[in-house]
């Protein structure tokens, strides 16, 4: 059986999530520039119709752009509460190691060790002492 990364791991999911939220910063931007642009130029009275319809065109571009991040927001949303309800690969369990068995002697230890044998203390040795 395949198992799947966890979503904060998914590199498609975080595309998504980051396409999306420029998706809709760039619609904002597009947007309120237009609609900016067309109001002074309304308002002074130096409008062209390339400025009035232009303008229409793409602010209602930049209106799209925000819909669609939106969606696509909510499609990833959507896609990480689905996860959430996906069964993750089983957990192993397990055992405890029962330490007071000794039936079980597989890997164990041998304990026929000998005893650690003192060492015998070095002789003294009287070296000249430098003066300084």
């Amino acid at each position: 059986m395949s198992t799947r990364p966890r979503l904060t791991r998914s590199i498609p999911f975080w595309g998504l999530v980051v396409v999306s939220l420029a998706t809709v910063a760039g619609g904002w931007f597009i947007t309120t520039d237009k609609i900016a642009s067309m109001t002074s130029t309304l308002t002074d009275g130096t409008a062209t119709g390339v400025d009035v319809y232009v303008g229409q065109s793409m602010a209602q571009l930049g209106g799209i752009l925000i819909g669609a991040g939106i969606v696509g927001i909510l499609l990833s949303l959507g896609i990480a509460a689905l996860s959430t309800l996906r069964p993750h690969a089983p957990v192993e369990v397990v055992e405890p190691i029962d330490w007071d068995s000794e039936a079980d002697t597989t890997g164990a230890v041998s304990t026929d060790a000998q005893p650690a044998v003192a060492a015998e203390p070095a002789e003294k040795v009287d070296a000249p002492v430098a003066s300084r």
